[in-house]
């Protein structure tokens, strides 16, 4: 078993987890959201994000609006939806007692 392999898998678990978290403090670009995980050192390529934000949209936990751009096409700009923000919250509670067990069963 690869350790890269693990971590990997370990921070696709909770890409969704984090994604909503940032749409929940306002509307992003995808390219800002990107940005946004890798500043925490939460490195996700497009290839990985898009997929994601289709599928929370899908699920009607996301929407968009277009927006004109003065440097190309118009962009697409990702906000949280009132599902969304009841999906978030109970994975919130989700996280919090998750990183309660880990911490409990992996104290030295």
């Amino acid at each position: 078993m690869s350790l890269e392999n693990t971590q990997a898998q370990m921070r696709k678990g909770i890409l969704e987890y984090c994604i909503l978290s940032i749409l929940a403090r306002g509307e992003a670009y995808p390219s800002e959201i990107l940005e946004a995980l890798k500043n925490e050192k939460l490195l996700v390529v497009e290839g990985t994000l898009y997929p994601l934000l289709t599928r929370l949209k899908n699920e009607e936990l996301l929407s968009y609006r277009w927006e004109e751009s003065n440097s190309g096409p118009p962009r697409k700009y990702y906000h949280i939806t009132a599902s969304g923000n009841a999906f978030l919250n109970e994975l919130d509670k989700t996280w919090t007692e998750l990183k309660e067990a880990v911490e409990s069963l992996t104290k030295k």
